[in-house]
């Protein structure tokens, strides 16, 4: 079950990055086109090229037919659920920074006691920002507010809170209990890319004509 959710999780906001990179594209592209293709329309009747003029006010008229005004809200839509799941990812990964200089120098059960207390701490931090997103949620449910160009009910964008802040809070509470039965807090290497096996990489550095050799 909870490969499962860890699944869904990474699926959900791969996806929320790929659909927000494509619209973005498409919505620079569509901009500069038209202003490229009206370019080309006083190009070509300063020069006397009609047809030019022609097939560019022609190429203008139909591009402009394209309405992507609502392609800037989607993306914040898309980047707010994106960043609120990425923070329970993070979570569960332990990319999050942290200032742990004083805490590692501590002994070893003074150690454990703050690093309980500060996932505790952040399952309760969300856990509050959870139940208050959910009250919110509910009371935007009973009312007619949409979003501006999409016009889809806003409880549906806020949704995003109280959904991330209870997964949030759920994985501080998964890497405590984690933590408190093998003393081990998820770390992220930097330097590891999914997919690639470490000596392979390591390997294939190290042949490169570029990685200074020892003499």
């Amino acid at each position: 079950m909870l490969r499962m959710l860890d699944r869904l999780e990474e699926i959900l906001i791969a996806t929320l990055i790929a659909l927000a990179t494509v619209i973005i594209f498409v919505s620079v592209a569509h901009r500069y086109s038209l202003g490229f293709v009206a370019g080309l329309i006083g190009f070509g009747r300063s020069h006397d090229m009609m047809w030019l003029a022609d097939g560019a006010k022609a190429t203008y008229l139909s591009l402009r037919q394209i309405n992507l005004v609502w392609a800037q809200e989607l993306c914040i839509i898309f980047f707010v659920w994106m960043a609120k799941f990425g923070a329970a990812y993070g979570v569960r990964t332990g990319i999050h920074v942290g200032i742990d200089v004083l805490i590692n120098r501590l002994d070893n059960r003074w150690r454990n006691s703050f690093i309980l207390f500060g996932l505790a701490c952040g399952a309760f931090f969300t856990g509050i920002i959870g139940a208050l997103g959910a009250r919110f949620v509910w009371d935007i449910a009973h009312t007619t507010s949409t979003s501006v160009d999409l016009e889809v009910p806003m409880w549906i964008v806020y949704l995003a809170i109280p959904l991330g802040s209870f997964l949030m809070c759920f994985r501080f509470l998964q890497v405590a209990v984690h933590y408190a039965r093998t003393g081990e807090l998820p770390h992220h290497d930097h330097g590891h890319v999914d997919g690639v096996d470490d000596d392979a990489a390591a390997s294939a550095i190290a042949a490169s004509p570029l990685t200074p050799k020892e003499r």
